[in-house]
């Protein structure tokens, strides 16, 4: 009886979680690095130090990420490549639409805030980041 109370206790906590708002959006705004993935069989992989990072931009639901690659004097090396986005709601919640000149795709915003934001992707795989912060050696 003590399992069920338990197992019913976290539903309960999963179902009530708050979802992200369009409000929250300009959150997504700055440096990000991938800390985690988690995948659908629940195997994870750690990210300990990344050589690149992701650049957001968003604005009225609309916007781009790029790959950049800081410098050791505070400073980013990147190209001119981005992906385009749009964001919209849907029933789970908000979803990131991609589209570039090869592929589309989609993922779900399950978590933001402004130290950390997640997405899953249609095959349930959790992609978890925190903000960057920069190493400057001057």
């Amino acid at each position: 009886m003590k399992r069920f109370f338990l197992i019913g206790c976290a539903f309960l906590f999963l179902g009530c979680s708050s979802r992200v708002s369009v409000d929250d959006l300009n959150k997504l705004n700055g440096y990000w690095e991938i800390t985690r993935v988690t995948f659908a069989d629940g195997n994870t992989k750690e990210y300990k130090v990344n050589t690149s990072v992701d650049y957001i931009k968003v604005e009225d639901r609309k916007g781009f990420r790029k790959k950049v690659h800081p410098k050791l004097n505070g400073t980013f090396e990147t190209s001119d490549d981005a992906e385009t986005f749009t964001v919209v709601e849907e029933g789970k919640g908000l979803s990131i639409r991609y589209k570039t000149e090869l592929s589309e795709w989609s993922e779900l915003l399950t978590e933001l805030d402004d130290d950390v934001f997640s997405v899953v992707n249609p095959e349930g795989i959790r992609y978890d980041y925190k903000r960057f912060e920069p190493i400057s050696i001057q």
